[in-house]
């Protein structure tokens, strides 16, 4: 199984996404997509060994991947102060993986039926979700 993190700006929710996945499911190949380079090696630091960064690497691990995790924007183009390229955005949109977008409102976007839960209850409930792809 195949765990894709994408990540930008500073890479602190993949950061934190990397440290759960790998203790959570250590069987899987964890994957680390940033769409910079700080946020990439902070996600380095955080345990990742897969890493890459920019927009022709999210391409490659979209089409690789069976979960993608990360930020709501990054299916919006444009999205994260403009690091999230329409292409970027559409290769996670069109991936065959499983997608678990975590809504973070610093994307521009706000969710109906969202409320404004803590980033560390989101964090757990995205491994949840995870945990529910993995058994199936």
């Amino acid at each position: 199984m195949i765990i894709t993190i994408i990540d930008g700006q500073g890479g602190a929710i993949g950061s934190q996404l990397v440290k759960m996945v790998i203790k959570n499911f250590p069987e899987a190949e964890v994957v680390a997509v940033g769409t910079n380079s700080i946020a990439t090696a902070n996600m380095l630091k955080a345990g990742a060994v897969n890493a890459a960064t920019g927009e022709n690497a999210v391409m490659v691990a979209a089409r690789r991947s069976d979960i993608i995790v990360g930020p709501i924007g990054i299916v919006l183009a444009d999205a994260l102060l403009g690091e999230v390229t329409p292409a970027m955005a559409a290769a996670v949109g069109a991936s065959r993986a499983k997608r678990i977008l975590i809504p973070m409102s610093r994307c521009d976007t706000l969710i109906a039926g969202i409320g404004s839960a803590a980033t560390g209850v989101l964090l757990e409930d995205s491994m949840a979700k995870i945990r529910q792809l993995m058994e199936e």
